[in-house]
C-alpha cells in the first residue's frame, strides 16, 4: 500500500519559519533544520546578534537563511514579515510557533498589563501567524504548523497561572485547527516540553534545580536538542497522520 504524504518537495526543499529562533528551544530548532539543508527563516523580536548566530551557524549546515524582525503581537508587522518573505520567493511550508514569553508569581500580585503581555505574546501570536501563512499550505495542499506549548498547559503550574492559561490556550487552538484544516492536507500539533536546560530556568537555584530533577522520573532536565529533534519529526511529509495532538516530552514528569 503507498502512503499519500501529500508534498511533491522533499524535507530539504521545504522552508521553515521558526518564531523566537534567536536563542534556547527556537535556535537549536532553526539548527535541526538546517542539518537537511532547508531555507530557513529565523525570527527575533530585537535579539539582532543573536540571531545572526544562529543564522551563521545554519549557514555552516549548507541552509540557506534569512533572518527577520517583527513584533508578533502586532498584525500588521505580521503581515509586513509576511510580504517581505514573499519579496524574496519565501512562503513556509512549516510554521513553528514557539516565540514565548514566561511569568512566574502569585495571581494576586498579577496586572492586567502583565496578562496582556503573555496572552499576545504566547497565545495571540500563534493565532496572527497561523492566519498569516496558511492560506499557502492549503493552496499546495501541504503544510506544517507546530506550536511549542508547555507542561504547564497541560497541568497547570502553581505561581504560573498567567502562563498556563496562555499555554492552554495553545493547546486548545492546535486540537481546533487541526480538525478544520486536516481536509487540506495541513497538520497541527503542539510540543508541550516539561523542564528544559535553557535560560528559562535561571530563576531556580542550584538546589531548586536538583530538586526539580530528582521530580522527574528520568533524573534530569530536557536538552533543546531533544525537543528539536520531535519538532523535526512533526514537520517531516510522512507524519501526515498525526494532527490535534499535544506531545509532551517531560521524562515522565506528569503522565
Amino acid at each position: 500500500m503507498t502512503v499519500q504524504h501529500g508534498s511533491e518537495k522533499s524535507i530539504g526543499e521545504m522552508t521553515v519559519l521558526v518564531t523566537g529562533a534567536s536563542r534556547g528551544i527556537g535556535a537549536q530548532i532553526a539548527l535541526r533544520f538546517a542539518s537537511v539543508g532547508m531555507n530557513v527563516v529565523i525570527h527575533y523580536l530585537k535579539s539582532h546578534e543573536a540571531a545572526n548566530e544562529v543564522a551563521r551557524q545554519c549557514m555552516e549546515m549548507g541552509a540557506k537563511v534569512h533572518t527577520i524582525s517583527a513584533d508578533l503581537r502586532s498584525s500588521a508587522e505580521i503581515e509586513r514579515m509576511k510580504e517581505r518573505l514573499e519579496a524574496y520567493g519565501l512562503r513556509p511550508d512549516i510554521l513553528v510557533n514557539n516565540a514565548g514569553i514566561s511569568h512566574y508569581g502569585l495571581l494576586s500580585d498579577v496586572k492586567e498589563s502583565e496578562w496582556d503581555e503573555v496572552m499576545d505574546v504566547n497565545l495571540k501570536s500563534v493565532f496572527l501567524l497561523s492566519q498569516a501563512f496558511m492560506p499557502y499550505m492549503i493552496s499546495q495542499r501541504f503544510g506544517r504548523i507546530i506550536n511549542v506549548s508547555s507542561i504547564w498547559g497541560i497541568s497547570g503550574g502553581s505561581c504560573e497561572v498567567v502562563y498556563s492559561a496562555a499555554k492552554g490556550g495553545v493547546n486548545a487552538f492546535t486540537k481546533a485547527l487541526a480538525k478544520e484544516v486536516a481536509p487540506s492536507g495541513v497538520t497541527v500539533n503542539a510540543v508541550a516540553p516539561g523542564a528544559v536546560k535553557t535560560d528559562m530556568m535561571e530563576r531556580f537555584d542550584a538546589e531548586e534545580l536538583k530538586q526539580l530533577e530528582e521530580d522527574i522520573p528520568v533524573g534530569r532536565l530536557a536538552t533543546p536538542e531533544e525537543i528539536s529533534s520531535l519538532v523535526y519529526f512533526l514537520a517531516l511529509p510522512e507524519s501526515s497522520y498525526i494532527t490535534g495532538q499535544i506531545i509532551s516530552p517531560n521524562g515522565g514528569w506528569v503522565t
